[in-house]
């Protein structure tokens, strides 16, 4: 008989908030003894009618102290996961892997002046955790938030943004917030209309942060979907900026969204 221990927690649906037909946040009951580092990713599971677990991951969206676990998701149609997804209801069961994953982290750079996070889509998600984090915002003076996508509609979480001078662990640093964001496919007032690569070529993304985007000066957290990250990968490189790695701080680190 298998004794082990599962792999996972057993956890259920708080509350939902479906954003678009296709984009949806949701909310988990949390097991204590669950960790992570703001940044980092989750596998969750859904159990399909034939009683077979389906694993995906998805960066956190909530913090590390935060009692529960948030998400933000995005459901692909036709996709299994995602017919599953797409049917969540409040108090719905949603298996955890007890650990969780990624690089995506500040502590993987060497000090800076600015701190980017570039993201499309959902890749929002780690940068929203990372943005609770009280000690990114002793760290730099300034912290650019760029989010891309392709319709107005698609531009989520705005309110907690604009809130988080009212974030107890946050407060009045919060000034130090640069929101640009990029929609690429109609027109939607102050914001950019161009992908992130091409942007950072031209020098308009520094341009309308006001600020140095420089190897000295930023460093530059990545997250996407794979041809953004592999395009601004490249660009950032032909500037001068290095990988961030474990045994060797850098000045960008990425993640490709889920």
């Amino acid at each position: 008989m298998d004794t082990s221990e599962p792999k996972f927690t057993r956890e259920h649906v708080i509350s939902l908030r479906r954003w678009t037909d296709n984009l949806i946040s949701f909310r988990l009951t949390r097991h204590r003894g669950f960790r992570f580092v703001a940044g980092q990713f989750a596998r969750l599971g859904l159990t399909s009618d034939e009683g077979k677990a389906v694993w995906r991951a998805f960066s956190m969206v909530s913090a590390p102290y935060d009692e529960h676990l948030e998400f933000f998701a995005i459901a692909v149609p036709g996709g299994e996961f995602s017919g599953m997804l797409s049917r969540l209801a409040v108090g719905d069961e949603v298996l955890v892997d007890k650990q969780a994953f990624g690089f995506l982290t500040t502590d993987r750079f060497k000090p800076g002046q600015d701190l980017w996070l570039l993201a499309t889509g959902t890749g929002l998600a780690p940068f929203l955790s990372i943005l609770q984090e009280p000690g990114i915002w002793d760290d730099y003076a300034h912290v650019v938030l760029v989010h891309s996508v392709r319709t107005a509609a698609e531009l989520t979480y705005r309110d907690e943004l604009s809130e988080l001078d009212q974030h107890p662990l946050v407060g009045e640093r919060a000034r130090k917030l640069i929101y640009l964001p990029v929609v690429t496919r109609e027109p939607h007032p102050g914001a950019l209309d161009a992908r992130i690569p091409a942007l950072i070529a031209s020098g308009e993304l520094a341009r309308r942060a006001g600020l140095r985007l420089t190897p000295e000066d930023a460093r530059v957290m990545i997250c996407g979907n794979p041809d953004m990250v592999r395009d601004t990968r490249n660009q950032l490189k032909a500037m001068g900026f290095a990988l961030a790695r474990r045994a060797e701080p850098g000045q960008y680190a990425v993640e490709n969204a889920f």
